[in-house]
Formats: C-alpha cells, sequence, structure tokens
C-alpha cells in the first residue's frame, strides 16, 4: 500500500461530499451547507457539512473525516484480534438527510476506507460502506427503485454481489430489542479487500457515486405531498427507532467515539427531533400499521418486466 493510493481514495471522498451536497442543495433549493472545517488533535481532521430548515430536509449531515491512530479501537479488533494494538489509519464520508415531509424518507449512506499495520506482519488495507432508506409511509415502486439502484451499482463486480450485501444490509440495520429492521435496507459491506485494491476501490466508487441516483428521484415524488398532525407525529415516533439503532448498535458511532473522533461531527446523524411512547402499536389496518407488516421485514424488492422509471410514475 503506497501514499499515492491513499490519497487517491481522500481525493474521491472529498469529491464525493461535494457531489452529495451539491445534489441535496440543488433539489432543497434553499437549504445551503453549513461547512464547518476541523481539526481534533494533530492526528484527526475533516469537514462537517450540515444543512437545517431547508426547503424539505429538516436536518441534514455529509461528513468527511480522516483519522490516525495508535490504537485500533477495540469496535475494530473485536473482528480482527490479531490487530489488538496495531496503527490505523481510516477515512470516510458518511451521509444523513432526516427530510420534513413524513412521505419523504430519511436515509443514510457511508463509504470507508482502512489500513492498519500490524506490530508485526504486512499492512492491511479494507473498504466498507453501503447506504439504507428509512420510509415512514412507505411506497412500493419507491423500494423497488432504490434496491435496483443498489443492484445496478452491484452488478458490473458480479451477479452474487447484490443479493449478499442485500442481505447483509437487512441483518446489519436490524433492531433486535424490536425485533424489526430499522428500515427496508439497501446495500452494506465491511472488510473488503477480497480483490485487488484497484477493483475494491472502484466498488467503493460505484456505491458512493449511485446514492443520490437512488434517492433524489424518491424525494421528487413525494417532497411536495400533503401531510397533518398524524403523519408528522408517527414520523417523529418512528425516529425514535433511528436513535435507538445509532446510540446502541452502530459500528461506526462507537468507532468514531473510541477512536477520540469529533463528537459534533459523529453525532451530526441524529434527527433534530424524536419521540418515544411506552407500549404504543399502530392500530391495524392503519397506514402506519401497514409500515410494520409489509415494509419492516427482509423481503425481495426486485421484479421483472418493468423498469423502476416506470415503476416510479
Amino acid at each position: 500500500m503506497n501514499n499515492q493510493k491513499i490519497a487517491d481514495v481522500k481525493q474521491y471522498l472529498i469529491t464525493l461530499q461535494n457531489d452529495i451536497c451539491d445534489a441535496i442543495e440543488t433539489e432543497d433549493g434553499s437549504g445551503k451547507f453549513l461547512i464547518d472545517n476541523w481539526q481534533n488533535s494533530s492526528v484527526a481532521v475533516g469537514s462537517s457539512r450540515i444543512i437545517t430548515d431547508g426547503e424539505f430536509i429538516e436536518h441534514g449531515a455529509v461528513n468527511f473525516s480522516h483519522v490516525r491512530g495508535n490504537k485500533l479501537p477495540s469496535s475494530a479488533t473485536s473482528r480482527y484480534p490479531e490487530l489488538a494494538g496495531a496503527s490505523f489509519e481510516a477515512m470516510g464520508v458518511s451521509a444523513i438527510m432526516h427530510p420534513k415531509n413524513p412521505y419523504v424518507p430519511t436515509t443514510h449512506a457511508n463509504v470507508r476506507f482502512f489500513v492498519a499495520q500490524p506490530k508485526e506482519g504486512p499492512m492491511i488495507w479494507w473498504f466498507g460502506g453501503g447506504y439504507d432508506l428509512t420510509p415512514y409511509y412507505a411506497f412500493e415502486a419507491d423500494c423497488i427503485h432504490w434496491h435496483t439502484v443498489a443492484r445496478n451499482a452491484c452488478l458490473p463486480f458480479g451477479s452474487d454481489v447484490y443479493p449478499r450485501l442485500k442481505q447483509w444490509c437487512d441483518k446489519y440495520f436490524y433492531l433486535p430489542h424490536r425485533q424489526e429492521t430499522r428500515g427496508i435496507g439497501g446495500l452494506f459491506f465491511d472488510d473488503l479487500n477480497r480483490w485487488s485494491f484497484s477493483k475494491c476501490f472502484s466498488f467503493m466508487q460505484s456505491v458512493g457515486d449511485s446514492f443520490m441516483h437512488g434517492y433524489i428521484p424518491i424525494v421528487q415524488l413525494r417532497k411536495n405531498l400533503s401531510y397533518g398532525e398524524r403523519e408528522r407525529d408517527f414520523q417523529l415516533y418512528r425516529r425514535g427507532r433511528y436513535v435507538e439503532f445509532n446510540l446502541i448498535h452502530d459500528r461506526g458511532t462507537l468507532f468514531g467515539l473510541q477512536a477520540n473522533g469529533r463528537t459534533e461531527s459523529i453525532l451530526a446523524s441524529m434527527p433534530p427531533l424524536a419521540k418515544w411512547r411506552y407500549n404504543w402499536h399502530p392500530e391495524p389496518g392503519t397506514p402506519e400499521a401497514e409500515l410494520y407488516s409489509d415494509f419492516l421485514q427482509p423481503r425481495e424488492w426486485l421484479v421483472t418486466g418493468m423498469s423502476h422509471e416506470q415503476l416510479l410514475l
């Protein structure tokens, strides 16, 4: 692993951050990202981009970070015990969008790169990332579109890649204490070094570049739908699940905090408002109940005979 390869990954991540922010600003129309370039000690630098109170985005964050350390955090070495005590370098981009309109889903994406140097032996590197969709009032066509974009991003790398990473995503974004998925999934991968560096890097780029192609068409269809207090109340209740996952299960949150990352940036993924209720369940036959029965469980979304663009019409 040479310095030029690491520099190439870093440049791509910075470009991806800019591209995501440009796409969201263009679609939002009025919201602009606050740019907060930061340095947290001599070994952690980054740029946090925050958007609040936009036309359709209530709160969003697109963050880049580059962290170095002398000892890998336990969230990483639990999977690689042989790397305990290894120095490391980690960089990535994470994005989260919490929309105002309950008919527009929340979305999250992350792509990242790690290099670890054990005390003995060669340097080890790997890529990780993915994206997922968290609807409140779900539309089947939106889910099919989302997964079709994900499948197409994976297809050049093998027909088996999407099914495997889709299943991995379903398992990862799952709240065992609630016995439900966080949303309708997408892609998730970690520890990717099975191919050459060039191919693994290209795959991460394909995933990162496809993210807005999956999200923006859904936003365009749903952001102007009318909603009332009931829909808004349910959206805030479901946001509570998002908070639970991020604080209890999310590897990125744990890694960032354990690596002495910048707390303000790590927790920028949290929604601005959320609600909890004791032992609450939606009434049977309601649109809220439909989310639980039809969408918050792993299922196959791809269909044949019609393009996802046709389904979105």
